[in-house]
């Protein structure tokens, strides 16, 4: 046996003892971080080769771990825009240099140029609504940008689509075909009539007169017209020809849309073509009567308030109510997390032993979802922490008597010269 090995072993022994009480100090400093991952020292043997009847001590190493697999305590808030990942996956977020880094600390908030920024000052990373329903890349950041949710900002959207349910009268009057509305005369007559509001591509209201006329038995006529060009305290004659006119047929059992056309195509004054959709329309022994009229597009308004739902879809709900997606936050996620390389700021670098980063939505295979009005606290338990810090304060001390004895064997050595 070896004196100095000895001294070396007991120094080891301290050495790991220490890097022990390091992560044991990190964990409790950092117990009240929002989304940090407890760190643990894991220890393993140096072992020197042995002759027979001679050992030769050797020592211990150590390696830190991080759990970062193991989810913390949801902690509910009172703040939308705080955020967190109940299950599987990691927020992508990047620094003021672009650099992409993946994260569990949900807790974001505007800053002066309407980012989404945690506590560190990093900024969350989301695919946009633009350009359409986004996708994700799955194997890289590309198409990621920072969430910005501008406040002040005025938007409107123009009325595409829409749907209009009810029915018509069997027993109403079959009009002349030179009394239709579609003919625009002062003696147009009609069986009933309706109005919609729809919405220019600036947001502009306009009002579309909506006239149903019996033509023959189960067949009508639909005819569209801009309100503007209405006659003043009548109807017709209007200024311009209707914006669009299709032609209905019932089935003569049913009372049910059979065609031609389940819906028209009307040219919105200053926007797109909304498409309206008639097919629920039904002709029954009964009076005229609307079960259902709906438009979509939107005025000119500004955000109100933001929601975030459980797949990560950003909406903006604007004065009018109305809700419009902005962005997807996606989930980033690799084969082995617990090995993330991790950096300041309570953030995770991809490495060689992590993997590569793969990139989805919530509530797809291999992902959570997205809980907005939360936070994960960490994972640390302050009591396993203090009884790990006992143990080492121990250890350490009972490698420091190896030390020491060691030490007093060998002045002790030195002592028989004399």
């Amino acid at each position: 046996m070896s004196l100095y090995g000895m001294m070396r072993t007991g120094v080891s022994g301290m050495n790991g003892q220490a890097n022990r009480l390091s992560t044991v100090a990190d964990n409790i400093a950092n117990s009240s971080t929002n989304g940090y991952k407890r760190a643990k020292t894991e220890f393993s043997t140096l072992v020197v080769p042995s002759t027979s009847g001679s050992y030769n001590s050797g020592g211990v190493t150590t390696s830190v771990r991080n759990s970062i697999s193991t989810q913390g305590v949801l902690q509910y808030t009172t703040s939308v825009t705080d955020l967190a990942v109940e299950g599987d996956g990691f927020f992508v977020v990047q620094d003021s240099g672009g650099q992409p880094y993946l994260t569990r600390a949900g807790s974001f908030v505007l800053d002066g140029e309407g980012r989404l920024v945690n506590a560190a000052g990093f900024q969350l990373m989301g695919y946009s609504y633009a350009n359409g329903e986004p996708a994700p890349t799955a194997n890289g950041y590309a198409g990621l940008e920072p969430i910005a949710i501008t406040q002040a900002e005025l938007v409107a959207s123009p009325s595409r689509n829409g749907i209009f349910a009810g029915n018509l009268p069997l027993d109403a009057d079959i009009v002349a075909a030179a009394d239709l509305p579609s003919n625009n005369a002062a003696t147009a007559q009609y069986s009933a009539k309706t109005s919609l509001v729809a919405y220019g591509n600036r947001g502009e209201e306009a009002l579309l007169d909506v006239y149903f006329t019996k033509t023959a038995d189960d067949t009508w006529e639909v005819a569209v017209f801009d309100r503007a060009d209405a006659a003043p305290n009548t109807s017709f004659p209007y200024a311009s020809a209707p914006l669009a006119t299709q032609t209905l047929s019932f089935d003569a059992t049913t009372g049910k849309l059979t065609g031609p056309a389940t819906g028209i195509t009307i040219p919105v004054p200053g926007g797109d073509n909304l498409e309206l959709d008639l097919s629920t329309l039904t002709q029954l022994d009964s009076a005229f009567a609307v079960a259902d009229a709906k438009v979509d597009g939107t005025p000119p308004s500004g955000i109100e308030s933001v929601e975030i739902g459980t797949d990560g879809i950003v909406y903006a709900q604007y004065a009018d109510g109305s809700f419009r997606p902005l962005y997807r936050i996606p989930l980033a996620t690799v084969p082995s997390p617990d090995q993330l390389q991790v950096v300041s700021g309570n953030i995770f670098a991809e490495g060689a032993d992590s993997g590569a980063v793969r990139i989805g939505f919530a509530g797809e295979a291999g992902f959570g979802k997205v809980v907005s009005g939360a936070l994960e606290n960490s994972n640390v338990d302050i009591a396993q922490e203090l009884t790990d810090m006992i143990e080492s304060q121990r250890s350490y001390t009972a490698n420091s008597k190896v030390f020491q004895t060691g030490s007093d064997l060998m002045e002790l050595l030195v002592n028989l010269k004399r």
